[in-house]
């Protein structure tokens, strides 16, 4: 009779021991989050339905909800690597939830973020990704590293060399200025005209005020891995690069963009509107040469990303809703995936990427911005899709607000925005109209846009001329309409919980 060799003892023994789980797991590796090393683990391998209990008395027992949200995100990137389309959109809501958490009144702060944990829980299930990882550990980085740099590896869709490309650029900037690192990403997010590649990539930066900068290579490792799928996938169906390419460094050289100061030049409202004129109506190429042209002249790039964002808020109000019934969004809907939401929350990314680092990235990112805002007015009416809805008499705030709230709750789109114009057009308080649709956009599932555009219609809103702020409420107020009556999983679990 042989002998069992150490390895089976040492097996026979665990599984005596109720330890053959933890052996089984034993292999290449994990990343690993420091601190929040607990944290993360339990929120990628925790089920979704016994996940909001532990989390509350987390937070009860003193975790910071800010905590919460940086290990969410960190077992995000860990498990979908930024590739998963359900992940990287719980991933994107991450931040908005947490901006929302601060206007939501006791005991109700955390509700927000526990409704998009609770999805994130789901999406690891879902995926079989609860003990698998998408991202593991990068091996030492050396600084003096030769060859090909991020833009070249990316393009070539050479993953393990743009990660370490990535990861030196990284290194660089935490001994000077980090956001070379991020500049460098941006001209291969500009390769593609796509929402998530530029709202991804915005996101994961901006996570970063969460998670700390030590983890920036793990955030902007999704991006890199979601440019090198999206463009190996393009690759194999036979598509052409995207025209942005090949326009947009021959735009920047034409007008001399590449520049070290932004422009200072203030527009008035009205050239503002006609930009966004501009770009809602002409071909993407022509838009394009419009903003580049505008940026030459030394015109301030808030003002054209403002334009920008109109013209996409126009879509959305011109758009005369979805077709056909799908889940969660019913014949007529605008929320979730349709052209108005995506132009919204685009725009308002590259605004913000516009607003990080250099002149040089700003102009490049408004030029990009502009392209991929145009042309498809095609998609949506020639007026406002409730041109032709009976006008609200109503005048009393507390009237106007109990009507916007009752045409919600019945999913009356046009009814909606006619009492959102007017409350606003007789001067009501905007903070208690936002604070109305808060409530609207944490109950409701949204289809996993829900967290992301109520922040672009708020920033929009709060960074826009007078003349132009009523098209974001009216534009929210839509949103919240066609949303209504589809709950969140999770968020009333939540809320009980919170309340106890």
């Amino acid at each position: 009779m042989g002998t069992m060799s150490s390895a089976a003892v040492s097996l026979a023994l665990a599984q005596r021991l109720g330890l053959a789980q933890t052996l089984s797991r034993i292999g290449p590796e994990r990343l690993r989050f420091g601190a929040l090393d607990p944290l993360v683990d339990l929120l990628q391998e925790t089920p979704a339905d016994d996940l909001l209990p532990l989390l509350v008395q987390r937070l009860r027992g003193g975790t910071p909800l800010a905590d919460l949200v940086a290990a969410g995100a960190l077992a995000n990137a860990r498990a979908h690597g930024g590739t998963n389309y359900n992940g990287y959109h719980a991933l994107m809501a991450l931040m908005p939830s947490y901006e929302m958490a601060a206007q939501m009144p006791a005991p109700y702060e955390a509700l927000p973020v526990l409704k998009v944990l609770h999805r994130n829980a789901r999406f690891f299930q879902e995926s079989g990704r609860t003990h698998e990882d998408a991202l593991g550990p990068l091996g030492p980085v050396e600084d003096a590293a030769e060859g090909p740099g991020l833009v070249e590896n990316v393009r070539a869709r050479d993953l393990p060399l743009a990660e370490r490309s990535l990861a030196v650029l990284e290194a660089r900037g935490a001994a000077g200025d980090r956001l070379h690192a991020y500049e460098e990403l941006q001209t291969v997010v500009r390769d593609d005209m796509n929402v998530h590649r530029v709202v991804l990539a915005w996101r994961a930066y901006d996570l970063l005020r969460l998670t700390g900068p030590e983890h920036s290579v793990t955030m902007m490792r999704m991006p890199v891995r979601f440019c090198i799928d999206e463009d190996g996938a393009s690759a194999k169906r036979g598509q052409a690069p995207n025209a942005i390419r090949a326009l947009l460094p021959e735009l920047m050289a034409e007008h001399g963009l590449e520049r070290s100061e932004r422009g200072s030049r203030k527009a008035d409202e009205a050239w503002i509107e006609g930009l966004a004129d501009t770009v809602f109506a002409a071909p993407r190429a022509d838009a394009a040469r419009a903003v580049a042209a505008a940026l030459a002249e030394g015109c301030d790039p808030e003002d054209v990303g403002a334009a920008l964002s109109l013209a996409a808020t126009r879509l959305l109000l011109h758009d005369p809703g979805q077709a056909k019934a799908s889940p969660g969004r019913p014949a007529g809907s605008v929320h979730g995936a349709t052209v108005g939401v995506h132009a919204s929350d685009a725009a308002n990314a590259w605004r913000h990427i516009a607003r990080a680092g250099s002149a040089a990235n700003a102009c490049a990112s408004l030029i990009a911005g502009a392209f991929h805002t145009a042309g498809q007015s095609g998609a949506v009416g020639a007026l406002a899709h409730d041109h032709d809805a009976q006008p609200c008499a109503l005048e009393e705030p507390r009237a106007l607000l109990g009507e916007i709230d009752a045409r919600v709750r019945a999913g009356d789109q046009k009814g909606a925005c006619q009492a959102a114009r007017r409350y606003d057009a007789l001067g009501h308080s905007s903070d208690d109209l936002f604070a109305l649709l808060l409530g609207f956009a944490v109950s409701e599932d949204g289809a996993l846009h829900a967290e992301k555009y109520f922040r672009t219609a708020q920033e929009e809103h709060a960074s826009a001329r007078p003349a132009h702020r009523p098209l974001y409420l009216v534009a929210l107020t839509r949103v919240m309409a066609s949303h209504y009556g589809f709950p969140a999983p999770g968020c009333e679990e939540a809320r009980k919980l919170l309340a106890g």
